[in-house]
C-alpha cells in the first residue's frame, strides 16, 4: 500500500508546485500585457534594427538576439543575461557551491566553456557568411544550438572540435535552413520553426557522417551523451522543489545549458527588454507576454506528464516543445488563449515521446540533438495545421 501511496503523493506535490509556477507566470504575463500600452521605447525596436554589415547595431542587436532565437524571443538582453546566468552556475560548480543548480552541458559541467566557444564561433561564422541574406528575418542562428555544441558533447573539448563544428554548422546547417525556410515554409505558409529545426537535424546527420572521416578528428569520447542518472537522484528527489528548477532549466536545454540559473537569466533579460520597449523582443510583435505564458505552461505540462520518465531514467526531452510547437503556435494564431493552451498541452504531450523514440534509434556516435530537432519539425508541422482546422483558430 505504501509503495502506491508515495508516488501518488509525489505526483500531487508536483502538481501543486507546477500550478504555482504557472499561476505566477500568468500573473506576470497579464501584468505585462496590461502595462504594454504605457511602456516606453528606451531601446531600439525590432523594426529599427540595422541588418547590414556596415551598421554597428547589427552586431549589438541581431547577433546577440540570435542567442535567444531558439526560444523565438529574439532578445539581445535576454541572451546576455542567459550567458551570465550560465557563467554564474559554472563558477559555482567549480567552487563546489550547493546552489550551482543542474550541471551544464548535458550534465557534464566541465564541457560548458567549450560548448559556449563552439556555439559562439558557429553563430559568428553563420552571420558573417550569410548575413547578406538579411533583408528581413533569416535563420542565421541555426548553428548556435546544433552542430557546434553537439560535436563538443560527442568528441570532447579542444580547438579542433570547436572550430570544425563552427565551420560545419555555418556551411551545412545555415544554408539548409535558408533553403527550407524561404523556398518551402514561406510559400506553403508554414512556420519557419519547421524549416530551421529540420535543417538542424539534416545538417547534424551530415556533420556527424563527415566527422567519422575527418583525419584530424579525435575518436568519440562517449557513446551516449544524454545527462547521466546520478545515484543520488532517487525518485523522491523529483519532488515539488525540483519542478520550478526543471521548468527554468528547460528554457536553456536547447542551448546545451540545461541550468536553472541560465533559464532565470534568460527570462529576466527578456522581461527587462520588453519593459524597455515592447516592440523589441519577439520580432516586434508585442506577443512576449503570451509567449512567456505558453512556454511556462508547456514546461509545467512536460514536467507533469513525464515526471515519471525523469525519475526512472534521469533524463527526458521535455524541453522540445518549449522551443518549437508552443511558441510557433502563439505566433501563428496571434497569441489567443486557445492557442496558448492548445500549443502547450499538445506540444508537451506529443513532442517529448517522439523525440525520445527517435533518439533511441540513432547511431551511438550521433548526438541526440539530431532526433530532438527532427521531433520539433514534425510536431510543429503537424499540430499547427491541425489546430487551424478547428473553430476559433485563425492563422495570422
Amino acid at each position: 500500500m505504501a509503495a502506491t501511496i508515495a508516488p501518488a503523493r509525489l505526483g500531487a506535490r508536483r502538481l501543486s508546485a507546477a500550478a504555482a509556477v504557472v499561476a505566477a507566470a500568468a500573473l506576470l504575463a497579464t501584468s505585462l500585457a496590461a502595462a504594454q500600452p504605457a511602456l516606453p521605447s528606451l531601446v531600439p525596436g525590432y523594426a529599427s534594427w540595422g541588418l547590414g554589415y556596415t551598421d554597428p547595431t547589427w552586431y549589438a542587436y541581431w547577433i546577440l538576439g540570435d542567442i535567444t532565437e531558439p526560444t523565438l524571443v529574439k532578445s539581445a538582453l535576454g541572451g546576455l543575461l542567459m550567458v551570465a546566468g550560465a557563467t554564474l552556475a559554472h563558477v559555482a560548480r567549480r567552487r563546489g557551491r550547493r546552489w550551482q543548480g543542474f550541471a551544464l552541458a548535458c550534465g557534464t559541467g566541465d564541457l560548458w566553456p567549450w560548448v559556449l566557444v563552439a556555439a559562439g564561433m558557429g553563430l559568428l561564422a553563420s552571420n558573417l557568411l550569410w548575413g547578406w541574406t538579411l533583408g528581413g528575418w533569416q535563420p542565421t542562428f541555426a548553428p548556435l544550438v546544433s552542430v557546434p555544441p553537439a560535436l563538443v558533447m560527442v568528441y570532447g573539448p579542444g580547438w579542433r572540435v570547436a572550430t570544425t563544428g563552427a565551420a560545419l554548422g555555418a556551411m551545412l546547417v545555415t544554408p539548409i535552413a535558408l533553403v527550407l525556410v524561404n523556398l518551402v515554409c514561406v510559400p506553403l505558409n508554414m512556420s519557419p520553426v519547421v524549416g530551421s529545426t529540420l535543417a538542424m537535424s539534416l545538417g547534424g546527420l551530415a556533420a556527424f557522417w563527415l566527422c567519422r572521416r575527418l583525419p584530424w578528428f579525435p575518436p568519440p569520447r562517449t557513446t551516449r551523451t544524454a545527462p547521466p542518472h546520478r545515484a543520488e537522484e532517487t525518485p523522491a528527489r523529483y519532488g515539488p522543489s525540483w519542478v520550478p528548477r526543471r521548468i527554468l532549466a528547460d528554457f536553456t536545454e536547447s542551448h546545451f545549458y540545461g541550468n536553472e540559473w541560465a533559464g532565470a537569466g534568460l527570462l529576466l533579460g527578456c522581461v527587462l527588454h520588453f519593459l524597455l520597449n515592447p516592440a523589441a523582443p519577439v520580432y516586434g510583435s508585442g506577443l512576449f507576454p503570451q509567449l512567456l505564458a505558453t512556454q511556462v505552461l508547456t514546461a509545467a505540462c512536460g514536467v507533469l506528464f513525464w515526471g515519471g520518465r525523469w525519475a526512472s531514467s534521469g533524463w527526458y526531452p521535455t524541453f522540445v516543445p518549449i522551443v518549437s510547437v508552443a511558441p510557433a503556435t502563439v505566433l501563428a494564431f496571434g497569441g489567443t488563449l486557445p492557442s496558448i493552451v492548445a500549443g502547450a498541452v499538445l506540444g508537451a504531450a506529443a513532442a517529448p515521446p517522439l523525440a525520445a523514440a527517435l533518439a533511441r534509434r540513432l547511431p551511438d556516435d550521433v548526438q541526440p540533438m539530431v532526433a530532438y530537432t527532427a521531433a520539433m519539425a514534425v510536431c510543429t508541422a503537424a499540430i499547427i495545421p491541425l489546430l487551424g482546422l478547428l473553430p476559433g483558430f485563425h492563422l495570422t
